[in-house]
């Protein structure tokens, strides 16, 4: 099995190598390989055991450093059934075909991690305002930019609007929707269901409460 990772989450890239190559691993950096440098990598063997662990970072050079015309997976692919336990960790992905058919390859398991954006505290309180008269419109919003949100990050922001709302007003509207929200948490901490899910019904209900 030879695993490609990529992506701006380096934390949890660093976390994922170690889970499995361990601490002791022997390290190459595509900036100081040669392509005949892979047959070794491949083929050889380490002084105390036949099964390398093997890390490979940044097979891919950074634009305007280099160039790409070092086609490594072009070479690696020919050994996508190594015995060794093999890493890449790529900073810059190839947009070379060799590349992308690389990934797709059997024995081949490609994985982006990605930091998560920031979330907008003004487009959360929109969400919750806009619930408040029209639940669809809300879920549609929030339809909009939940691929790139955490939903526990999100339902923190939407329990601080409602908590606003309630010390400006403490009218028993506010004191529902807290009670509500207090209802979704315990459910998103107690059972298996999908968090964006109990979210979307608290959005749906809220403008009945």
């Amino acid at each position: 099995m030879i695993r490609v990772f990529s992506g701006s989450d380096r934390k949890k890239i660093d976390a994922e190598v170690k889970k499995i190559l361990g601490r002791d691993y022997e390290v190459f950096d595509g900036e100081n390989l040669k392509i005949e440098d892979i047959v070794n990598i491949f083929c050889g063997t380490s002084l105390f055991a036949e099964k390398r662990k093997i890390l490979l970072k940044d097979l891919t050079p950074a634009r305007g450093v280099g160039s790409d015309n070092v086609d490594f997976y072009a070479e690696i692919s020919k050994y996508v059934d190594t015995v060794h336990e093999i890493v890449i960790w790529e900073t810059n992905v190839s947009q070379k075909k060799t590349y992308k058919d690389f990934v797709k390859m059997k024995g081949v398991e490609a994985k982006k991690f990605d930091l998560k954006p920031k979330i907008d505290m003004r487009q959360v309180f929109s969400i919750y305002d806009t619930a408040l008269v029209d639940g669809k419109r809300a879920v549609k919003m929030l339809d909009g930019i939940i691929d790139e949100q955490d939903p526990y990050m999100f339902f923190g922001l939407l329990v601080s609007q409602a908590i606003k709302k309630y010390e400006w007003r403490q009218g028993r509207k506010e004191i529902c929707a807290l009670k509500e929200l207090s209802r979704v948490d315990m459910q998103m901490k107690t059972t298996a269901v999908e968090p964006w899910l109990l979210i979307k019904g608290f959005l749906l209900r809220v403008k009945t409460i």
